[in-house]
C-alpha cells in the first residue's frame, strides 16, 4: 500500500501561482525560445560529429563501434558564467560545477521574470533545488593535475557537492527562507515544487524558487546502446510511438517562482498558471525491482493530487506525462494514468497527452520542472504543442480504449472552449512519484486600491511616476536603458505606471542607480535616452518605494550579464557514461 503526501491548494487562499520562470534548454537560451521550439515541433537532440566525439574523449574504436550512438541534446555555452556579477572569484568559478553556475543564473533571471526583488518581497523567500551528480568534478576537476588529489577539499566540495546548490543561491541572492537540495532522481525538481507549495501553504515563506539542473560532461560523447536498456537505439526519443525504444540524455535547467495566489493577485503579479494540487509518494516494494516503474504507486499519487486540487477532472485537457519513450514504461504509465483519471470521473473530452523528452531529451533532475514549465506555458498561451517523433501508437498503449489523444499538430484553444487545466507527472528511478494539477491563470486585473487610497488614470496631468534604473555599473545601466527604450518603442508598450511599478518593486538594488520621473511614454523615452547616453544629472528624486496606487507587474528586460569562460581542462580525458534516471 502506498502512502501519499498531498498538498491541498483547492481554495483561492491556498492556491499557488507560478509568477516567474527561467531556464536554459537544448536549442533554447530561455523559456521563450523553448516555447517556440515546442510549438514548432523542434527536436533539439542532434548527431555529434566524429571530431566532437573524439574531443569528448571517446576512443577511435568506440567511435567506430556499431553500438555507439553519437547523439544527445547538449546545452550551449555551459562553460560560460558571469562570475563578477555574482561576486565569485575566478578561481572559485573555475572549480564550481557548471550545473551550480547555470542554476544560480537561472534563479536570478526567474526572480527578474517574476518582478520579485528580495528587498521588496514582503517576507522570506525559499529555495528548493535539485541537481544531478557532478560529472564536471569527475571528468574535469579530478582529472587535472592541480586538483587530482583534492576531492575532499573544501573549495572542491563547496563548488560541486549537491548540498550547496540551494544554499549558494540563498546566499548570493540574499534569500532568507528555507533553502534545501531535493533529490529523488528524475522526479527531484517536481518534488521540489511540491515542497515549495507546502512551505507556502504553511506560511513559512512569502515566495519560493523551485527547480532543477542537469548537465553531464562531456556533453558530446554519445552513449553505448544496450539491448533492453533505457537509452534509445537510434538516438531519438519516440514517446507513445510503435517504434519507441528508449530515451536520450538531455542537458538543461529550469526554475519557477511560486507565490500564494492571493498574494500574487494583491501584488499585481503576472501569473502563468495556478498550482491547485500536488502529491508525492513512493512505490515501496510493490514492483518487480528497485529501478522498475510502479504502476500502483503512480496511480495513487495521481489520484491524491487530483483530490487535493479540487479541480474537476473534466476540466483537465492536457497532461504532460513522464513519457520516457520506452516500450515498457510508456504503456505502464498510461494505463496507471487512465485508471486514476477514470476513477476520478475522467478527463476532459479529447484530453491530450505529451512529453517534452522527445524535444529536449531526458533532463534527469530538471525533467519534472521542465514538464511543469511546458504545461504552465500551454495554459498561459492556450496552446498545446505537437508531439514530435510520433507516427503510429504503440499497440501496448491501447490508445483506442484510453480517454487520451496524442496531438500531431500544435492545438490552439478558442476563447469559447479554453484549456482550463493541465497536469504534470514525474516519476523517479527508485520509486518517488510526483504529480501536479494546474489551472489556467486568471485574467490580469489591477489590484483593488487600499481603503482611502486614490489613484489616477494614465496620462492624467501632474501624475508622474518614479522610474528607477539599477545596475552593476554605468555601462550596464546604459544598456538597461537602451533595452527598455526598445520595449517602449514596440507595437504595444506597457503602461508607464506598470513599467515604473515593476522597476521599483521588482528589481534588486544594485550599486549604480538613477531615478527620473515620467508621466507618459514621451517623457519615459526622453529619460531613457538620457540615461543611455550617460546623462545622469540632475539626479531624480530618491527612491522611497512605491506610493502611487495599484499597478501590474509587466515583462521587462533583465539586467545584462557578461558571461566568460570558466573551465578546468582535464589532463587525461575519458568519456563519462550517461545514464538518465
Amino acid at each position: 500500500m502506498n502512502e501519499t503526501t498531498g498538498t491541498v491548494h483547492g481554495s483561492a487562499d491556498e492556491a499557488v501561482a507560478v509568477v516567474g520562470m527561467a531556464g536554459r534548454f537544448p536549442g533554447a537560451a530561455d523559456t521563450r525560445e523553448f516555447w517556440r521550439g515546442l510549438v514548432d515541433g523542434v527536436e533539439s537532440v542532434r548527431r555529434f560529429s566524429d571530431t566532437e566525439l573524439a574531443s569528448a574523449g571517446v576512443p577511435p574504436e568506440r567511435i567506430a563501434s556499431p553500438t555507439r550512438v553519437p547523439r544527445g541534446a547538449d546545452l550551449a555555452d555551459a562553460d560560460l558564467f558571469d562570475a563578477g556579477f555574482f561576486g565569485i572569484t575566478q578561481r572559485d568559478a573555475k572549480l564550481m560545477d557548471p550545473q551550480h553556475r547555470v542554476f544560480l543564473t537561472c534563479a536570478w533571471q526567474a526572480l527578474e521574470d517574476a518582478g520579485l526583488a528580495p528587498h521588496a518581497a514582503g517576507g522570506p523567500v525559499g529555495v528548493f533545488a535539485s541537481t544531478s551528480l557532478s560529472t564536471y568534478l569527475l571528468a574535469n576537476v579530478l582529472r587535472s593535475s592541480e586538483y587530482a588529489d583534492a576531492a575532499l577539499s573544501y573549495p572542491v566540495l563547496l563548488g560541486n557537492d549537491k548540498d550547496f546548490l540551494a544554499t549558494r543561491v540563498s546566499y548570493k541572492l540574499d534569500l532568507r527562507g528555507p533553502s534545501m537540495s531535493v533529490q529523488s532522481a528524475c522526479s527531484s525538481s517536481l518534488t521540489a515544487v511540491h515542497l515549495a507549495c507546502r512551505a507556502l501553504a504553511r506560511g513559512e515563506v512569502r515566495a519560493a524558487l523551485a527547480g532543477g539542473v542537469s548537465i553531464t560532461f562531456p556533453q558530446t560523447s554519445g552513449y553505448e546502446y544496450q539491448e533492453g536498456g533505457i537509452l534509445s537505439r537510434d538516438g531519438h526519443c519516440r514517446v507513445f510511438d510503435a517504434s519507441a525504444a528508449g530515451t536520450v540524455k538531455g542537458n538543461g535547467c529550469g526554475v519557477v517562482v511560486l507565490k500564494r495566489l492571493a498574494d500574487a493577485l494583491e501584488d499585481g503579479d503576472r501569473i502563468y498558471a495556478v498550482v491547485r494540487g500536488t502529491a508525492v509518494n513512493n512505490d515501496g516494494s510493490d514492483k518487480i525491482g528497485f529501478t522498475a516503474p510502479g504502476p500502483q504507486g503512480q496511480q495513487a499519487v495521481i489520484r491524491e493530487a487530483l483530490e487535493a486540487s479540487g479541480v474537476p477532472t473534466s476540466d483537465i485537457g492536457y497532461i504532460e506525462t513522464h513519457g520516457t519513450g520506452t516500450a515498457v514504461g510508456d504503456p505502464l504509465e498510461l494505463h496507471a494514468l487512465s485508471a486514476a483519471y477514470r476513477a476520478a470521473g475522467g478527463p476532459a473530452p479529447d484530453c491530450l497527452i505529451g512529453s517534452v523528452k522527445a524535444n529536449v531529451g531526458h533532463l534527469d533532475a530538471a525533467a519534472g520542472v521542465t514538464g511543469l514549465i511546458k504545461a504552465a506555458l500551454a495554459l498561459y498561451h492556450q496552446t498545446v504543442p505537437r508531439q514530435i517523433n510520433y507516427d503510429a501508437p504503440n499497440p501496448q498503449l491501447r490508445l483506442d480504449r484510453q480517454p487520451f489523444d496524442v496531438p500531431t499538430e500544435s492545438v490552439p484553444y478558442p476563447r469559447a472552449t479554453p484549456l482550463r487545466a493541465a497536469a504534470v507527472s514525474s516519476f523517479g528511478l527508485g520509486g518517488t512519484n510526483a504529480h501536479a494539477v494546474l489551472q489556467a491563470p486568471p485574467a490580469p486585473t489591477v489590484p483593488a486600491a487600499p481603503a482611502g487610497a486614490t489613484t489616477a488614470a494614465e496620462g492624467t496631468r501632474g501624475v508622474r511616476y518614479p522610474v528607477v534604473l539599477s545596475a552593476r555599473d554605468g555601462a550596464a545601466l546604459a544598456e538597461t536603458a537602451r533595452a527598455l527604450r526598445a520595449l517602449v518603442d514596440g507595437a504595444t508598450p506597457p503602461a508607464v505606471r506598470d513599467i515604473a511599478y515593476t522597476l521599483v518593486t521588482g528589481r534588486a538594488l544594485l550599486p549604480v542607480r538613477h531615478v527620473f520621473e515620467a508621466g507618459n511614454l514621451e517623457e519615459l523615452r526622453a529619460g531613457l535616452d538620457a540615461a543611455a547616453a550617460g546623462d545622469l544629472s540632475p539626479a531624480g528624486p530618491a527612491d522611497e518605494g512605491w506610493a502611487h496606487g495599484p499597478a501590474l507587474k509587466v515583462d521587462l528586460p533583465g539586467h545584462p550579464l557578461r558571461p566568460e569562460r570558466h573551465w578546468i581542462e582535464p589532463d587525461t580525458r575519458t568519456a563519462t557514461p550517461t545514464t538518465p534516471t
